[in-house]
């Protein structure tokens, strides 16, 4: 199953989303796009995997492609972004897993992930990168909820 990058960010969608549409009509060439965002490709794979996960971009032989969702997500408001979001997370990595644990900790995350042979987050900072996840992506779009150091289900 797909993961979300821990480089990843919600902000770093939007930012190649208008980059797509708004400069290249859609579609470009990987490195065309490197170049037009000014960063290096190892800084740049991490939001295209992530947003290829979420089935908002397709690549392939090179070329990056916004998909119709990805279209509808960067001309939404944010109320609508969220619901996309909401609705797109559970079926990645690590939100498939934190839904069927329903109320948890990240270390009690952790632990399930690599029970299920996600091994994304076994690295000294997997902690910390798992919870800039939960929080960035899931709390953002209102899938989940955090108390102290407790999330569940919103």
């Amino acid at each position: 199953m797909e993961t979300i990058d821990p480089n990843a960010r919600v902000a770093d969608l939007i930012g190649l989303l208008y980059v797509l549409m708004n400069t290249f009509r859609g579609r470009t060439d990987l490195y065309q796009l490197e170049k037009e965002l000014e960063v290096d490709l190892d800084d740049l794979m991490p939001i295209v995997y992530s947003a290829s996960a979420l089935g908002m971009i397709t690549v392939g032989e090179g070329d990056i492609i916004i998909t119709d969702l990805g279209m509808e997500f960067i001309s939404s408001g944010i109320r609508k972004r969220k619901d996309i979001l909401r609705e797109r997370l559970p079926r990645i990595e690590p939100f498939h897993t934190a839904l069927n644990l329903k109320r948890f900790s990240v270390e009690e995350l952790m632990e399930k992930l690599q029970e299920e042979g996600v091994s994304k987050f076994n690295s000294p900072s997997g902690k910390h990168d798992l919870e800039v996840i939960l929080n960035e992506w899931g709390v953002y779009s209102g899938l989940l909820r955090r108390s102290e150091d407790i999330y569940e289900l919103a």
